[in-house]
């Protein structure tokens, strides 16, 4: 199995580098042919969406389709899918940056009650607290 970097997924996703959108995609494609996995990381996923939302001006919304798209897609995998959704769909329906969600996803899991934050925004919403 092959992991995926976030410059590789920027790539496919935009195409904005000929031959590294190229390359990006024929290795998704030898990977799906060879009915193989590639495996993607949260920093990857994090990453993804500061760059698209960030250096792209990609919308939240459309930016979180894409990442609906990644979750569903056969040939990828994550180490904890269940806490990608879950992270997401805080996203779309919040303020916060998808990494911030992630790291209340993480936290639950690892059985905290809280992330302790200076961000205002999050600290109206539940999992957020003051330090």
């Amino acid at each position: 199995m092959i992991a995926l970097d976030t410059n590789v997924l920027v790539r496919f996703l935009v195409e904005d580098d000929e031959g590294q959108s190229e390359a990006a995609a024929a290795l998704i494609e030898r990977t799906i042919a060879a009915e193989e996995v590639l495996f993607v990381s949260d920093v990857v996923l994090c990453e993804l969406v500061w760059v698209l939302t960030g250096s792209y001006r990609i919308s939240r919304n459309d930016s979180a389709k894409t990442m609906r798209d990644l979750l569903r897609a056969t040939h990828l995998t994550f180490a904890e899918p269940d806490q990608l959704v879950r992270a997401l769909s805080a996203f779309e329906k919040s303020k916060g940056d998808f990494a911030d969600y992630l790291i209340r996803e993480h936290a639950r899991s690892a059985g905290c009650d809280a992330v302790a934050t200076f961000d205002r925004a999050l600290l109206r919403e539940r999992g957020f607290a003051v330090p």
